[in-house]
């Protein structure tokens, strides 16, 4: 009797804890970017993005860049997925892949559509700064340098 007496408080004393924990806040964070994209017209573009934690691994967002190619003016659209293997900056170092799809506008040609894929890693966090590197396909190959918001506990 007393054992069940003991684990009756317990359980009752872990639900309230686990209830009046705080829930983690759910904020969208920036990111400003710069891309190489090797193919058959070649670019360079600065864009600007966001992300959204979903889960304890996974980061949806998008972002939009303009720059230039051969042609002139260019751009593109990205929306994709962030598979983030060190979700809480257990390591200084984080490696990510992700994937979704990309929009490419280019002057005097038409618009494409392209499958985008990509991996990454998360650098060190510097002030609320966190620098990020990636490479990847998507309308040619891609090298990228990011800088994110960071936070202190979470990629």
């Amino acid at each position: 009797m007393i054992r069940l007496g003991l684990a009756c408080t317990f359980f009752l004393s872990v639900s309230a804890a686990a209830q009046s924990a705080p829930a983690v806040a759910r904020k969208i964070d920036a990111e400003a970017r710069i891309d190489g994209i090797i193919a058959r017209t070649s670019a360079l573009h600065f864009g600007a993005g966001f992300s959204a934690p979903i889960g304890i691994y996974t980061r949806p967002g998008g972002d939009a860049a303009l720059g230039f190619s051969r042609h002139g003016l260019s751009g593109r659209v990205d929306l994709f997925t962030r598979f983030h293997f060190d979700p809480f900056r257990q390591s200084r170092w984080g490696p990510y892949g992700g994937g979704g799809v990309s929009g490419r506008f280019d002057a005097d040609e038409k618009p494409r559509a392209y499958l985008l894929i990509f991996l990454g890693v998360d650098g060190p966090v510097s002030g609320r700064i966190s620098p990020s590197f990636e490479i990847g396909l998507g309308g040619g190959a891609r090298i990228g340098v990011i800088l994110r918001k960071a936070r202190p506990n979470i990629r």
